[in-house]
């Protein structure tokens, strides 16, 4: 980057940037690069001024991700606290930069009288995260909302598109290219204030009495596999308790691992491990997981 490229971006940008405190578990190395943009303007211009074979990573909240200790190895943008703004567009369109978190969605809708996303209040990140692996809680998925999407490709470029873009399925999305997402459009229907407030409290109450709320951990880490759930797999093969280095499988919900303080990414990397092979021994299933594992192992990126 070019003195005269530095001198146009209002965002933060540093170098080996501890990356730990960004993530709910955690854990984590530098990142050789990391910038935090002032708005979505500021992010496309620092898009065209890095090289087109950068190695990217966008983190909002830090759950569901995995950075091993070595850190990552190329640039790593910071959206939440950033981009996000949310504003109704009509009626009952509600848009959302992909730096609001997903508690905030729901509230925001509730209270606007509009329904259709309280189970968003279940998902700890960023809507961002959310719309790239469908996320969903409670019954809910992030696209069955969707009505359009702007993204930006790795030029700073920004782009709109159309859910039927893009290949939609049970925690998974894949892109049209190189493009990442800056924020959506989602549909909604009127409803009633205290109802939808009514349904995001139990849905609350539901998710602390059954999670590990409170400890470092990156929502649940399997994908439920068809016609099961893998918190039943996981108990069923002994594993709740389970200890290995600072990480351990929550003995509240078997599908959560937790930090006990002082875990690295390799502990619960291994831990990850210990829990598919265990499961595929004991009942035949592959469990698929939802957090992404992305970094160096060791010390240095």
């Amino acid at each position: 980057m070019t003195a005269r490229d530095s001198a146009i971006l209002r965002g933060e940008r540093r170098f080996n940037e501890p990356l730990a405190r960004y993530t709910t578990w955690r854990v984590g190395g530098p990142a050789r690069q990391f910038y935090r943009p002032a708005d979505s303007a500021d992010l496309c211009q620092f898009l065209a001024t890095l090289p087109p074979d950068e190695p990217l990573l966008w983190l909002g909240l830090g759950s569901n991700l995995l950075i091993r200790d070595g850190g990552f190895n190329g640039t790593v943008i910071l959206t939440q606290g950033r981009l996000d703004e949310m504003a109704l567009v009509s009626d009952t369109e509600l848009r959302v930069e992909a730096g609001v978190s997903c508690a905030r969605v729901a509230r925001f809708a509730a209270r606007q009288g509009l329904c259709g996303v309280e189970f968003l209040t279940g998902i700890p990140g960023t809507f961002g995260g959310a719309l790239a692996m469908n996320a969903g809680a409670f019954g809910g998925e992030t696209w069955s909302r969707v009505a359009a999407i702007e993204t930006v490709d790795r030029s700073g470029q920004s782009h709109r598109r159309l859910p039927e873009e893009f290949q939609v399925a049970y925690r998974s999305v894949q892109r049209p290219g190189d493009e990442w997402f800056l924020a959506a459009t989602l549909g909604l229907e009127p409803g009633d204030v205290r109802e939808s407030q009514q349904r995001i409290r139990s849905l609350l109450e539901r998710r602390n009495s059954s999670q590990p709320i409170g400890q470092p951990s990156c929502g649940s880490v399997f994908r439920n596999p068809p016609g099961d759930h893998a918190a039943r797999l996981i108990e069923a093969s002994g594993l709740k308790g389970t200890v290995i280095g600072g990480a351990q499988v929550s003995e509240k919900h078997a599908n959560f691992i937790i930090n006990r303080g002082d875990a690295t990414a390799a502990d619960i990397e291994a831990m990850i491990q210990r829990v598919r092979q265990q499961v595929k021994s004991d009942s035949g299933v592959e469990l698929i997981t939802e957090v992404h594992i992305v970094g160096e192992a060791g010390g240095q990126p």
